[in-house]
């Protein structure tokens, strides 16, 4: 399987670098998974297309200030750290920028020595482990040194760091917005709700490896960066009744998706449970647990690509995403939606 099978042609332009004032204002691409056929809506007609029973499953993991930047002990050279994930304590692996300067016993001070850490040691794709030292409690000090980590396809300042967090953003860990649930708000979910739609949530830490280009010609050889997952018991009740009645299970995200498939047991069904997951799903994986997908448009040759021709096969992807630019379509982060469900079953 080669990469360049999931090439599409993007012009920039169509990269949308702002959020819209209105979260569920977006527009809605429908796509049927098994005919290819495209419908053109607003992201809050979602609710036309749920039904009572159904189960709409969000990755509830918030979005920390990642991105820092310090200055080197001694030479005051600026330094930038993204944080990718707490290995234990106060030690976390990190991307460092510009690296070459940064070996194991480098010093980085942030904020004026209110922050201070360590490089101990250099691990996978030139990654660091930094050792931080501090005064406090760290998450209110990265709250007042850190700001959002932003991908780098988005050039303007984000004036409002909550517009990169989901409504339901709960539990601190990632270094990546879980996108698709960026389309919902509070007023959207308790409509969905009210239709008699069950909400559950699960917890998936975005790492950058999920947006990471695909480097081998050769899918297969790809390899993912692991990422820490929970389902708690009763989420997992709540997806297994939708199961059990022959109701849909929809994921809000790719992340969601990852999160459910990589913890189901050979019948789909999931129990309360956590780990770390480096499940890469391409065309020709069979879906145990999701039925529909709510997402937005992927960079591409990126795995996430991958993962939504897996669900409705690449050719309708690559179709509907011809169709996307045609119709200028915002892409991305702070893009459109995409939804990957059957219309043939009635609604």
């Amino acid at each position: 399987m080669d990469v360049k099978d999931f090439y599409y042609d993007l012009p920039q332009e169509l990269i949308a670098q702002d959020p819209l004032l209105d979260r569920s204002s977006s527009r809605l691409m429908v796509l049927d998974k098994h005919t290819g056929e495209i419908q053109h809506r607003v992201f809050k007609d979602i609710v036309d297309y749920l039904k009572p029973g159904d189960c709409l499953v969000v990755n509830n993991t918030k979005v920390i200030p990642a991105r820092l930047y310090g200055v080197k002990e001694g030479t005051q050279a600026k330094i930038e750290i993204l944080l990718l994930k707490r290995k234990e304590n106060d030690v976390w692996e990190t991307l460092v920028k510009p690296g070459k300067k940064c070996k194991p016993g480098t010093k980085i001070i942030f904020g004026d020595g209110l922050l201070t850490g360590e490089i101990i040691d250099i691990v996978e794709e030139g990654n660091r482990l930094i050792q931080f030292h501090y005064d406090g409690i760290f998450e209110e000090i990265l709250d007042r040194l850190g700001q959002m980590p932003l991908p780098p396809y988005i050039t303007h300042q984000l004036e409002d760091k909550n517009r990169y967090q989901t409504v339901y953003a709960k539990y601190d860990g990632s270094a990546a917005a879980p996108t698709a649930g960026l389309h919902f708000t509070p007023e959207l979910l308790a409509q969905v709700k009210a239709m008699g739609v069950e909400i559950a949530e699960v917890t998936l830490h975005v790492g950058l490896g999920t947006f990471r280009p695909v480097k081998e010609t050769d899918v297969l050889k790809h390899h993912m960066h692991s990422e820490f997952y929970r389902i708690e018991q009763s989420e997992a009740d709540k997806i297994n009744k939708a199961k059990r009645e022959g109701h849909r299970v929809i994921a809000v995200g790719t992340t969601s998706t990852r999160t459910m498939e990589s913890a189901a047991d050979e019948h789909g069904f999931l129990h309360e449970t956590s780990g770390w997951t480096e499940i890469f799903i391409y065309p020709g994986y069979q879906f145990k647990v999701i039925d529909a997908l709510i997402t937005n448009f992927h960079l591409p040759e990126s795995t996430l690509v991958m993962l939504v021709s897996a669900l409705a096969g690449r050719e309708h992807v690559l179709d509907a995403y011809a169709e996307a630019v045609k119709e200028r379509y915002r892409f991305f982060s702070f893009g459109d939606a995409m939804f990957i469900t059957d219309l043939q079953a009635k609604l």
